[in-house]
């Protein structure tokens, strides 16, 4: 939820890479397309005609309503028809105005209800996260929250310090209080499973994995402790303070964080689908509500875009907005962890293209994807929300691609890039090799275990050039990337910029401007690198499976030749035991490989509910992966011990290390974590 959309196609992936020990661990076994929906006729937005912007380039379009109207409805519909897409929104706003205002495919293709801007709530996810920080900055101004504080001093339970350092809710609106990430219980489609935010939140803190202001890592718990705190200094329910103070003044009359939705609000929900050609969902509970739960039609958003455009008018003070669209640059707020990215503002986070300023908030849910820009000097502001992912994920590559459409047609780029060298070009992407880990990560938690399977590897493509291979162009091709600056390079023929923080002459983490305000990669430690781990683990799951499997086939070939085990007392015993540890350590990998990839295939599986099944993984895990090294030394050492030939020696050692192996992936990934919390 909110800005997820990437991160839960990561950890599809890490389960795919799971699932391919458990094909080793058993054995083997282990709607038609849409019309766009008709213009909106019950309420015509206000039309503006703004001038061409001082200095635009030569070719860039004029921003007018009808060139982009004309835009929007080729764009649109091919995008929904090919993408598999049920409908979307989108609103664009320049100088106060709504210039555009679009409906595009349906809010319920069953009952072929077309979108209606003004009308139709869409979830906008993470955006929502705009709603809350907004709320934040409205205490900062009513000295009710000191930004630089302890954030403890708002609670009625406590934050662990990290290294004697406490958070502060700059850290928070910046996410860089140093969480890990919180995955239980985030998105529900039971519509009784909300949790009061003060229930959510003191249950568990998780824990702070970096130094306070040193790493981003985007929080959807942490923003739900901000949410929290707005709650407790203003003495209103979370709900009630954003209805009075920011949807009221700015007339957002269907906006709401409610779940469910009010009465009066249900019927104008847009249904989700995972596809327009699939069933639909059930509303999408989001449990972290401040972190995601809005609800809202494009127009309503629009008259949010516009008063953060107009220096907050109607919700903050002149200074208060220019502190939180561009916070001034200091020791608590740096330009970018690696310049010349991307960087967070206070909520906001930079999307600047073009050489413009533009500030922007992603969001997803399981079906609906949202992105808002807004080009803070040019007065423009952006919303398109899809209530499908579409096929492939289809809405997060329309989104991205759109936004940069529209720059690139109204506000072209002016500047030219530099370029560096080819040999030194070719020695820098050398030096980026590697794997890495991304900053936003569950750690403390069996989750650690996909960080195992999830690293992103760095290398040199044919040309010698960098080449990341998750990184992919909106083609589907491995992105290639051109070196502008030392340690800077430019996605070839696209916007995305990559960079890397270099110390010692080492290459020490990177980033590309599409995620660096809240996501770093940080190289692996040797100890948890896939480059070793993942063979040994695949070579320990055959030893293990073989070993087992040999018991039955030795025993059919001693009844068929009428031969006898030459193995007796406490060696026969110590052989038979290692055989069942191997049957008992495999079912176990087999249960989390199970459990894993049906928790992060449906989110429903993400909750207290399934704790037991946790609970018993756990307990399972210590008898089988402790019992198997103990079992499988007693049998290495009454092997060697009593004659036998080399090969049952060699054989009874490699079952010890294969046992090894698998006991410290557990303990080093925390599958045996003595905590259900994640």
């Amino acid at each position: 939820m909110g800005n997820t959309g990437s991160f839960w196609r990561r950890l599809s992936r890490r389960s795919k890479g799971i699932a391919a020990c458990a094909l080793l661990t058993v054995g083997g076994i282990a709607l038609a397309q849409v019309p766009s929906a008709p213009s909106p006729t019950e309420q015509t937005p206000a039309v503006a005609t703004p001038t061409k912007p001082l200095g635009a380039p030569t070719g860039a379009r004029d921003l007018t309503a009808a060139d982009l109207d004309s835009w929007l409805d080729g764009y649109m519909p091919f995008a929904l028809h090919s993408n598999d897409l049920a409908g979307a929104v989108v609103t664009v706003v320049k100088d106060g105005q709504v210039i555009a205002a679009r409906g595009y495919g349906y809010a319920d293709i069953a009952r072929r209800k077309p979108v209606d801007p003004p009308t139709t709530l869409f979830r906008p996810g993470s955006v929502s996260k705009l709603v809350t920080w907004t709320a934040v900055m409205q205490q900062v101004e009513a000295g009710k929250i000191d930004l630089d504080a302890d954030v403890n001093t708002y609670l009625d339970f406590k934050i662990p310090p990290r290294d004697g350092k406490p958070v502060t809710m700059r850290q928070i609106l910046t996410h860089t209080a140093g969480f890990e990430e919180a995955m239980k219980d985030l998105i529900t489609y039971r519509q009784d499973g909300a949790i009061p935010i003060d229930v959510y939140l003191k249950r568990w803190v998780p824990t702070r994995i970096f130094d306070a202001g040193t790493t981003p890592a985007y929080s959807n718990w942490a923003t739900t402790l901000a949410g929290y705190v707005v709650q407790r200094v203003s003495g209103m329910p979370f709900d009630d303070y954003v209805e009075a103070r920011i949807f009221k003044p700015l007339d957002m009359k269907t906006a709401s964080f409610r779940q469910p939705l009010q009465p009066s609000l249900r019927p104008l929900s847009a249904i989700g689908y995972p596809r327009a050609s699939q069933p639909a969902d059930a509303f999408e509970v989001v449990v972290p509500a401040p972190a995601g739960s809005l609800s809202a039609s494009g127009l309503d958003m629009a008259k949010f875009m516009i008063a953060h455009l107009q220096n907050g008018r109607g919700i903050l003070r002149p200074e208060t907005a220019a502190m939180m669209h561009d916070s001034p640059l200091g020791k608590v707020n740096p330009r970018s962890l690696i310049p010349p990215l991307n960087r967070m503002e206070l909520g906001f986070f930079e999307t600047n293209i073009n050489g413009r300023q533009v500030i922007a908030h992603l969001g997803d849910t399981e079906n609906f994807h949202t992105s808002l820009h807004l080009f803070m000097r040019e007065g423009v502001g952006f919303y398109v929300s899809f209530n499908s992912a579409g096929k492939e994920g289809g809405a997060h590559l329309v989104r991205s691609q759109m936004f940069q459409d529209f720059a690139d047609r109204y506000f072209a780029a002016t500047g030219k890039d530099g370029r560096v060298d080819a040999k030194t070009a070719a020695e820098h992407a050398r030096m980026m090799s590697g794997l890495w880990d991304a900053s936003r990560r569950g750690h403390s938690n069996f989750v650690d275990v996909l960080n195992l399977f999830g690293q992103t590897e760095v290398t040199v493509d044919e040309d010698g050039g960098l080449l990341v291979p998750a990184l992919h162009g909106p083609g589907g091709a491995p992105q290639k990337w051109d070196e502008i600056s030392p340690f800077v390079w430019r996605a070839r023929f696209g916007h995305d910029r990559l960079a890397a923080q270099v110390v010692d002459g080492k290459v020490v983490r990177w980033s590309f401007d599409m995620i660096s305000p809240f996501t770093m990669y940080d190289r692996v430690p040797a100890s948890r690198s896939a480059a070793w781990i993942m063979p040994a683990i695949y070579a320990s799951l055959a030893v293990l499976l073989l070993t087992f499997l040999s018991w039955p086939v030795a025993a059919f070939t001693r009844w068929r030749f009428a031969a006898v085990l030459k193995v007796e007392g406490r060696a026969r015993a110590a052989y038979r035991a290692t055989r069942l540890m191997a049957l008992l350590t495999l079912a176990t990998l087999g249960g989390w490989t199970g459990l894993v990839i049906a928790m992060f295939s449906d989110l429903d599986m993400l909750s207290s509910g399934n704790d037991w099944m946790l609970w018993s993984l756990k307990a399972a895990g210590v008898v089988a992966f402790f019992g198997m090294v103990l079992v499988a030394g007693w049998n290495a050492c009454l092997t060697w011990r009593d004659g036998r030939r080399w090969p049952a020696k060699l054989w009874s050692v490699a079952v010890l290390l294969s046992g090894l192996v698998i006991l410290y992936v557990a303990l080093a990934f925390h599958l045996l974590a003595f905590s259900v919390n994640y």
